[in-house]
């Protein structure tokens, strides 16, 4: 069901204190509906949607990777880039516990815990991205770059597409 009113998360409220300019954007919720579901809903392109996935390293410390919402990401980049062996991605009440929301509803910003974030480098080359607000069901719109103001990510090539 489609929010009536935009919820103050915590990512809302990291956004405002970073003085981020973004536009909250609401949709009917689907239980594994994704981004392509958001996207399609609000008319937005996929490629702009950007998911945020909870993923943790073999001695299980959390990390937060975005990326496009028609993207996979590789594990195996990944694990390269953090020079480590292994990452998966967290079940779901763990991906909850790190980040204090609920999957579907997952954003980087205002987390529970402090956990690295991985980016993927191409998200920087659009115009505007639509990111999740802490909210199932909320999206904002936003400059990528405006990511970096929020907090420190890290730019890394981790994408395959999905065919």
């Amino acid at each position: 069901m489609k929010p009536t009113t935009i919820p103050m998360t915590n990512a809302i409220r990291a956004l405002s204190a970073a003085k981020v300019k973004y536009e909250a954007r609401a949709y009917d919720y689907t239980e594994h509906g994704g981004t392509i579901q958001a996207a399609t809903e609000l008319g937005l392109d996929h490629h702009a949607t950007i998911k945020t996935i909870i993923l943790e390293d073999e001695t299980k410390k959390p990390f937060v990777c975005l990326m496009h919402g028609d993207c996979e990401i590789s594990t195996k980049n990944l694990a390269r880039a953090r020079k480590c062996k292994t990452v998966v991605t967290c079940e779901p009440a763990t991906a909850d516990r790190h980040s204090g929301y609920h999957v579907g509803g997952t954003s980087p910003f205002g987390t529970r815990k402090r956990m690295t974030v991985y980016v993927q480098q191409t998200i920087y080359d659009l115009p505007e991205i639509y990111i999740n607000a802490g909210h199932r069901g909320i999206l904002v719109a936003m400059a990528p770059h405006d990511i970096d103001v929020v907090l420190p990510g890290l730019t890394v090539p981790v994408d395959v597409a999905i065919q």
